[in-house]
């Protein structure tokens, strides 16, 4: 009635995202008590250690272009934001956000944990808060209380450097996307038949001359070590770590046609611009194979922080078994020299994986019972597994036949079908703890820039997170999909493109 005295109508309420509402879903959320408003004299608090200071930043950045508020970060004061250090149930990435009138305060025991924190508050807050330019508010975060730890240590995406080459920038955009839903491993694919992509000193050509092309026959390009070093720095400032992958024997031309010697016959094949695969391999009879090997790992070794290297090893059809078994007996000691774990393709277990080694998982819901079995025999020898089902997270296949990007090998992949399955019981056999977590692979045959990239990891990718993240218990997809829906606001405002699956009931947000 007052509208129709005055002639306006009264501002609506604003009113909090509910605890509940974030992606991946939090292991609890209590809510309770008034929200907690950010105001221009809300500071950022933050315990004394250097990792906590560098989080409080890192939250800092993201708020003062929307805010328009200073939001010092500071060890000193009462209210406010406050990021704290503390021994408690949080393992090494969980953490407890409580939020009421007077502030919202992180818990966790190690950096890691306040930096996933951090980011359940973003999507607790208006999506408004993702622009780089001074947004009305108000800025709410919802009274209560989110306890939270991960289902699993490995939430990893892999990016295909090599059949499209993407610059130091495009990798960090990506990263940041990642961060914003708790994947905390980046596998990078930095060497196939279309191009070599990190700088070898020991072997040169590898970079100028096997990276100098791609899919299509574009100009390729390569990462320097200072580039390499940067991206590894970076992503460890959002609490990813770097798992860089040389595939072999297989998938090997960009390097065969760098260097003759490699192959058997000591002749040099043409570049290669295509998409086939299974038609190169590296000479295992060959010492010179080994030694270029060891080269490799050595020099990557050298610049990659984490614990794992990738050795690749799917789709060697030009090697026979025999060769193959022989070449990852004399690789993966190798690995192991440099003080890394090996981490290869699930053909791995065709031959003797290594102690420690985990074998990453691409097969289909359809694989043969007896491909499987090869997988689930080793996971009970000790073997860890990752879980990249193609069918279900490859975020390269295409949703539907329309989709202009993407492959479809494995089949098509909608929303749901990437989402609706339990890493813990898929792989008949596989005993649960020998499960490390999840992985989406995204190949870039068709995927030219960060704009293709988006548009086929957006709405898949947070959902895969889900799966790494979230307990089983948690899963169910009717409710999951409202809460995805709710997203689509935040990704307008951080620019990315995605792709608007009918099976989502996107809002006014998703507009």
């Amino acid at each position: 009635m007052a509208a129709s005295v005055t002639g306006a109508a009264p501002a609506p309420q604003a009113s909090p995202t509910l605890l509940d509402r974030i992606v991946p879903a939090p292991a609890s959320a209590d809510p309770g008590g008034s929200p907690y408003r950010i105001t221009r004299g809300t500071h950022i608090r933050v315990d004394g250690s250097r990792e906590a200071r560098g989080v409080g930043e890192y939250l800092a950045k993201i708020l003062r272009p929307s805010t328009g508020y200073r939001l010092p970060v500071t060890a000193q004061g009462a209210g406010g934001i406050r990021l704290r250090l503390a021994e408690g149930p949080f393992g090494a990435e969980g953490y407890r956000l409580d939020s009421g009138r007077h502030g919202v305060t992180i818990t966790a025991s190690r950096p890691a944990g306040l930096f996933h924190g951090v980011q359940t508050l973003r999507q607790l807050l208006p999506a408004a808060v993702e622009k780089d330019s001074v947004q009305p508010g108000p800025w709410l975060v919802a009274g209560g209380t989110i306890t939270d730890t991960p289902r699993y240590g490995w939430r990893g995406a892999m990016l295909d450097v090599s059949r499209h080459f993407f610059t130091v920038d495009q990798v960090k955009r990506y990263i940041d996307q990642l961060a914003l839903y708790k994947i905390n491993k980046l596998h990078l694919h930095l060497s196939d038949d279309q191009g070599w992509r990190i700088a070898v000193d020991s072997w040169p050509r590898l970079a100028t001359y096997g990276g100098s092309t791609e899919v299509g026959g574009g100009p390729g390009g390569y990462y320097t070590k200072a580039d390499y070093k940067e991206i590894v720095r970076y992503a460890a400032s959002r609490y990813l770590e770097v798992v860089p992958e040389i595939d072999m024997p297989g998938h090997t031309n960009a390097a065969l046609a760098s260097y003759a010697d490699l192959n058997c016959d000591g002749v040099a094949p043409p570049l290669y611009t295509g998409t086939e695969v299974g038609f190169s391999s590296l000479c295992v009879g060959k010492e010179i194979t080994y030694d270029f090997v060891d080269d490799v790992i050595r020099e990557l070794a050298a610049l990659t922080p984490g614990r794992y290297l990738h050795i690749g090893g799917d789709e060697a059809h030009s090697t026979s078994h025999e060769d193959y078994v022989t070449f990852m007996d004399r690789v993966q000691p190798i690995v192991a020299k440099y003080g890394k774990t090996v981490v290869g393709w699930h053909q791995l277990t065709g031959a003797t994986p290594a102690k420690g080694a985990l074998a990453q998982y691409w097969g289909l819901d359809g694989t043969s019972a007896e491909e499987k079995e090869r997988v689930a025999k080793a996971a009970r020898n000790g073997t860890g597994v990752i879980l990249s089902p193609a069918d279900r997270v490859y975020l390269d296949m295409k949703y539907t036949k329309e989709t202009p990007l993407g492959l479809s090998w494995a089949g098509y992949v909608e929303v749901k079908r990437s989402y609706d399955w339990d890493p813990g019981a898929y792989l008949p056999g596989v005993p649960g703890g020998a499960v490390k977590g999840v992985e989406a692979p995204l190949w870039s045959e068709t995927l030219e820039n960060s704009g293709h990239v988006e548009f086929m990891a957006f709405p898949r990718l947070p959902g895969v997170a889900e799966l790494g993240w979230s307990s089983a218990a948690s899963h169910d997809w009717e409710r999951y999909k409202v809460r995805l829906a709710a997203q689509a606001e935040r990704w307008d405002a951080l620019g990315i493109g995605y792709y608007r699956s009918p099976q989502v009931p996107w809002g006014a947000g998703g507009q």
